[in-house]
């Protein structure tokens, strides 16, 4: 076998190995498999969390809007006590 040969060779040879690695611990072509191996437990545990998530983001967006607002109305106090 010349070097192309040898080459070729190679890299089949290491591409069949990645395939199997891969194909062993659950990783296809576009990254991890979802399904394997969730059970509903694990699915109802998600679900629970990203509701959490979801209350926990809004709770943020009403603390953000709480402080610009009591930010804005110290500022306008400032303001007015300046123009006195």
């Amino acid at each position: 076998m010349d070097s192309g040969q040898l080459t070729a060779v190679l890299i089949v040879a290491i591409i069949m190995i990645a395939s199997v690695i891969r194909a062993r611990y659950g990783y296809g072509r576009f990254g991890r498999r979802r399904d394997r191996g969730i059970g509903a437990e694990e699915h109802a545990e998600n679900q629970r969390l990203r509701e959490e998530v979801k209350d926990l983001k809004e709770r943020i967006k009403v603390i953000e809007r709480i402080t610009v607002e009591k930010e804005n109305s110290l500022s306008k106090e400032i303001e007015a006590l300046r123009d006195r």
